[in-house]
Order: structure tokens, then sequence, then C-alpha cells
């Protein structure tokens, strides 16, 4: 999804910076607080990005290591973030803990806390226009934008909030590093990719809540622009959906059952993915970042 959103903001003329959130991964503790293991993570998606065609040529996306530019500039950034912090007090930054996957409850540490407010001074330090990040960091964009009407600032930055992808099991709202089943891995292989979403939840006849028809909407339909079922012409024959509600309209029916949506599916997330494979087998580097990778231990 990131590639899909990245180059539809090149395509329509924007010129993107993609945080590589280095400092941000260690305050929240991701892998371990190892900043060394939080940097081959952030060159290992670098790759994958690259490989799934994320349109960079011509410098418009614009790839930024947090730690470094906050080193290079840290005479910018620190008043900013001490500015927020100081204009806002405790609760409302505590609102703001989910963008690090927490809640007001969990016991957090003083890093965890300043957090917040570095992420919302970093919309300002990039000097972004457009902020896009997921749903679930909607709160800090909330609190950038309510900084802005605190210094009386008139340009305030626009915020597009993607949707979050949920887990494939039932009830999973959102996935899981930590459960393999949970999601697609841009390093699984066919055979895993064919498992997991074999093992899906995909009730019959069922929209709410169904997994599948959240990745054929906002992962397929968007990359090919059709979703191609392929089935005995005794169960209906081959059918090409050109948008979602097409899909949504004869799933609801019965005539697009989960025994065909599944396999299907299965088949145009490895057409994905495979540019991806292709890429880390062949190129030494990206070999040996996913080995590494591969090897690290995921800590929430």
């Amino acid at each position: 999804m990131k590639t899909i959103n990245v180059n539809k903001l090149t395509f329509a003329g924007c010129k993107v910076k993609m945080w590589i959130a280095d400092w941000f991964a260690q305050l929240n503790n991701k892998m371990g607080g190892d900043l060394k293991k939080i940097q081959t993570v952030g060159r290992y998606l670098i790759e994958i990005w690259k490989a799934l065609g994320m349109d960079i040529e011509g410098g418009k996306v614009e790839f930024l290591w947090s730690s470094e530019e906050i080193n290079s500039r840290a005479d910018e950034y620190w008043p900013l973030v001490m500015d927020i912090a100081r204009r806002n007090k405790l609760p409302r930054i505590m609102r703001c803990v989910q963008i690090m996957g927490r809640s007001e409850q969990d016991e957090l540490t003083a890093a965890q806390i300043l957090y917040p407010c570095m992420q919302c001074a970093d919309i300002f330090f990039l000097k972004a226009d457009i902020c896009q990040l997921g749903m679930d960091q909607r709160k800090v964009n909330v609190l950038a934008r309510e900084y802005c009407d605190d210094i009386k600032r008139k340009n305030k930055p626009i915020i597009l909030s993607h949707h979050m992808l949920p887990g494939l099991q039932q009830g999973q709202e959102k996935m899981s590093k930590s459960d393999p089943s949970s999601a697609i891995f841009m390093e699984d292989e066919e055979a895993e990719v064919n498992v997991k979403i074999k093992k899906a939840y995909c009730p019959p006849m069922m929209v709410e809540g169904n997994p599948c028809l959240e990745y054929i909407n906002y992962v397929i339909l968007p990359w090919f622009n059709e979703f191609k079922v392929e089935r005995d012409a005794e169960h209906g024959g081959e059918k090409v959906f050109k948008s979602f509600d097409e899909v949504v309209a004869d799933y609801e029916s019965g005539d697009l059952h989960p025994g065909d949506l599944k396999p299907a599916l299965s088949k145009a997330l490895n057409k994905i993915l495979q540019p991806v494979r292709n890429h880390f087998n062949k190129d030494p580097n990206a070999r040996d970042l996913l080995k590494r990778v591969k090897g690290y231990r995921v800590t929430r």
C-alpha cells in the first residue's frame, strides 16, 4: 500500500519525502531498542519499495533518515519539539500514544511520551504540505493542525490518512508482525501466501469484516485496476471485476464463492510479490539484508 500511495502522489506532481524513522523506532523499543538492527530493517524496507516499483526516478522520492536529519539540524528541530511540548498538557499527548501501537493504560517510558511531540515536529521540520500516514496516526496529525492554531499559522498541513488493512483471522482489527498468520509479508514465498489466504477468514456472502475483500479493495484493484477470477464454466466461468462494487454484488449474492475468490486473491498477491522475490534472490545486498532481518526477534 505504501508504494501505491506514494506513486499516486508522484503522479499528481508531488515530491515525496520518505521519513525513515530510526530514532522513533528506538524510542518505541522496536528491535529491543537496537539502533543498528532498526537501521538494517530500514534499508531492507527501501529495497522492498524499489523492487515493487516505487516511482523514485528523477528525485521524485527522497529517503531521509531521522537520526541524520535531526542531528544535522538540531538547532531547528529541538526548539520546535520543546515548543510543541510546552503548549500541550500531558493528557493531550497521552491521547496520541496509539501512534506507537500503545494505549493510555500501558506503562509508558518517558521516551514514549516524548515520541508524539517529536512526530508532530517532524511535519514542520520537513516543511511538509501534505502528511500521508495511516489512520492509526491521525491523532498526532490533528495535534499538528492544533499546533498551527496555537502559533497562528494559517497554512496547516493537509492530512491524507490511508486505510489500515485488518489481520487475516477473524476479529483481528490489524495485522501483527508477531503473528505470521495475520498478514502477508513482503518476503513470503508463493506457497506461504497460498496457505495464509486459504486459512484466512472469508465467510460466504459476508462483506463486513472480511479481510480477503479488504485486500481486494485496497491492494489488488488499485494495483491491477481489475480482479480476475478463473473458474470452471459450471461455476460461472472466468470473470474480470473492474470495481469493488462489482465484487461485493457477486459476493453478497453468492455468485462469487470463497472457494473461487481465495485462489484468485492468492494469484494476484503472488504476482505483486514476485518482483520482490526476484530482487532479493538476485541482489547480494538485498539478500543479505533479508537474511539479517529474518534473524531478528520482533518486539512490540
